[in-house]
């Protein structure tokens, strides 16, 4: 949003021409961009709780809750998983910073003590929960961007839906677009191929618990395939599942290459508690 502004107010140029947004960028462009960097950002630190699965220098994998924003919006700009990575990451700094005094100054220019900026190598919805995969420095983020970017990365949802699914496993493959009179994502003819693996985990009195893997990554995807099968995700009323405490959607197991070591990891983590109860 800031950028935008910025363009707005004719401070971006290239070859010293004012630009806007549009501009197609072309080897040896000369770009100037004035920013003013003690501008709040939208990635404002908040102590707010973390379960945190696994950290390395590079990289950290959180468990995110059902409910909550991976990122600020234009209008929600609390709360959210980078709000609270990034007072995470920096308490330390923060500290110091708040600290003042000429001893806790020297500290700060400490390269150590630089400001960490959270990388979102991928996203979860606000109301799907679930493992998600964090840089923590700017190679580590071009690295895991450049492998998801060539699908080299693995994850599996669990999804608790609607009625009893017969066969055991299949593809769902249908396109998905954006209806721009309603501003709603669903299968359009026209739209993006998508794909989705399922497998049937077990099957209860009136639902079905599967396992689902998205082969591509387009917006909703796996809401949009469940609800074409036939079998609309538990808690997602809007495409036909019943209500519910919550999405019964969850990012359970994440595999991906470690960007330094190029070592394949794999993560898995159990069903939550509200998932646990309604399989009972």
């Amino acid at each position: 949003m800031y950028l935008r502004e910025v363009f707005k107010a004719e401070d971006c140029e290239v070859n010293g021409y004012t630009a806007n947004s549009g501009v197609k960028l072309k080897t040896n462009d000369f770009v100037e961009i004035e920013v003013d960097l003690t501008r709040e950002t939208a990635m404002k630190p908040e102590a707010l709780p973390l379960e945190i699965i696994h950290e390395e220098a590079e990289f950290l994998i959180v468990n995110k809750p059902p409910e909550m924003l991976v990122h600020p919006t234009h209008k929600d700009k609390n709360g959210t998983l980078l709000n609270a990575l990034s007072y995470y990451l920096n308490s330390e700094t923060l500290k110091e910073r708040n600290g003042g005094g000429e001893e806790n100054q020297s500290k700060i220019q400490n390269p150590k003590s630089k400001i960490i900026r959270p990388g979102l190598v991928h996203r979860l919805d606000k109301k799907t929960s679930g493992l998600l995969l964090i840089a923590k420095t700017a190679r580590a983020h071009r690295v895991l961007s450049d492998h998801f970017q060539r699908k080299l990365v693995e994850k599996k949802y669990l999804a608790l839906v609607e009625g009893i699914v017969e066969k055991d496993r299949g593809e769902i493959i249908a396109p998905i677009g954006r209806y721009e009179e309603t501003k709603h994502w669903n299968i359009k003819e026209n739209g993006k191929h998508a794909e989705t693996h399922f497998q049937v985990k077990e099957r209860f009195a009136d639902t079905t618990l599967l396992e689902l893997q998205p082969i591509t990554g387009r917006t909703n995807q796996l809401r949009i395939h469940c609800e074409h099968l036939g079998h609309p995700i538990v808690g997602d009323e809007k495409r036909g599942g019943r209500e519910f405490s919550r999405l019964s959607l969850h990012a359970y197991q994440l595999s991906f290459y470690h960007p330094t070591s190029h070592q394949k990891l794999t993560f898995e983590i159990d069903l939550p508690p509200d998932f646990i109860v309604e399989l009972k």
